[in-house]
């Protein structure tokens, strides 16, 4: 019985989308068998094949030969990986993404993002038929991984950056010992009221984020909150004033006041000494003379006698107040718009942890002007004894003058 094309049409159109590729291509090869003369060119017209697919499934028939158990092409069957038709194509990849100096120097690649997307383009203007993905695939293969920056390289480090850790330690030991308070301050990373987007997630009800401004344009009438902190390193409490004028020295000092008034004074009523511990630089530097003209002030009026330790230039990421109350407030807060100073004050207050951090927080609404300038003689003022060791880093101011 002849089977006409229609019938064969009607035949692979029935049974190919239930048969693996080595089975399409051995009933193609049957059929043309069956057919004779004529049959493959048949056969790869009804069923959609190439005239190749349909004599290598005829030969397949004829010689035997079937595939290894669990496998639908043969051993080195399918299509050549580019890289096995063009060995250069790694190499010039490798060159392209190589953090060495390597390949050509004005390559835009190394001054522009090097996304698959943009090395795909350049390997195809050197003559490489490949896509991102591909780009992406050899990557991997390449050993290479999508990573983000590390910050480790701290710069030159400052000869006595480990005896001063000692000091301060030495220092912190010695106060709390003595029932004194020890105390971490340090300026918080500005942030830009009103409704700009903040990083981190929170659950919220699904498809509804809270909308929030495309570009993050300061609000003049709002501008930027100042949150200033002073973490109690003893008692595990911390306490940050939220201003809305300017880092300044004299704003720094208000808030360690005002940390003494609402919280300090209370918990140590017997102290008659303070130890602050604050970085080299910012409103608390150790080379800002009001800083000291200041602490001067406050020292007279508490009546306590003021230690300051400096953490060594470069270091300040040692501070403990970044990892015992900075931290933790930035993750309470994760991705809610901070749409006005009141809402920054009431979460920087919500701030705890299982191992029973407590903040207070308050808005500091006070005019500190920039740029005040403290005279010789205003400086020679303070009273003040430098340590033996750094005496830069470390000193103490005292409530009286000194005889």
């Amino acid at each position: 019985m002849e089977v006409g094309e229609e019938g064969l049409s009607e035949f692979f159109s029935t049974i190919t989308p239930l048969l693996d590729e080595r089975q399409r291509r051995v009933v193609a090869g049957a059929a043309a068998r069956m057919l004779g003369r004529g049959g493959v060119a048949a056969v790869a017209r009804v069923a959609s094949m190439s005239r190749n697919t349909v004599i290598t499934g005829s030969k397949e028939i004829a010689s035997g030969e079937t595939a290894p158990a669990g496998r639908v092409r043969r051993e080195g069957g399918g299509r050549k990986r580019l890289i096995d038709k063009d060995p250069n194509l790694l190499l010039e990849l490798d060159d392209l993404v190589s953090p060495e100096a390597r390949g050509d120097p004005m390559s835009p690649l190394r001054w522009t993002s090097k996304s698959t997307y943009h090395l795909a383009e350049v390997l195809r203007a050197k003559g490489f038929e490949v896509s991102a993905r591909t780009v992406g695939a050899l990557l991997s293969d390449l050993g290479y991984s999508l990573q983000g920056t590390s910050k480790q390289k701290e710069g030159a480090q400052h000869v006595d950056r480990d005896a001063q850790f000692r000091h301060i330690n030495d220092t912190a030991v010695a106060f709390m010992a003595d029932d004194q308070p020890v105390i971490s301050v340090d300026t918080k990373k500005k942030e830009l009221v009103g409704e700009y987007s903040n990083g981190g997630k929170e659950y919220q009800p699904k498809g509804t984020p809270t909308r929030t401004k495309v570009h993050d344009f300061i609000d003049p009438e709002m501008g930027k909150a100042i949150p200033y902190g002073v973490y109690d390193v003893g008692a595990d409490e911390g306490w940050v004033s939220v201003g809305d004028d300017a880092d300044t020295a004299g704003f720094a000092v208000a808030t360690i006041g005002r940390w003494w008034a609402q919280m300090g004074h209370a918990r140590y009523p017997h102290a008659t000494r303070l130890l602050v511990c604050a970085d080299a630089g910012g409103s608390n530097g150790y080379r800002v003379r009001a800083w000291k003209v200041e602490l001067a002030k406050l020292a007279k009026e508490t009546g306590l006698e003021i230690t300051v330790c400096h953490y060594p230039p470069g270091t300040s990421k040692w501070n403990r107040i970044e990892h015992r109350m900075f931290s933790h407030i930035t993750m309470n807060w994760r991705g809610r718009p901070l749409v006005s100073y009141r809402t920054i004050v009431q979460l920087i207050a919500g701030t705890t942890t299982k191992k029973g951090l407590k903040v207070k927080a308050d808005l500091d609404t006070g005019h500190y002007p920039l740029g005040v300038k403290i005279s010789n003689k205003e400086l020679a003022a303070v009273p003040i004894t430098r340590h033996e060791f750094h005496g830069d880093w470390n000193y103490t101011i005292h409530p009286e003058p000194l005889k």
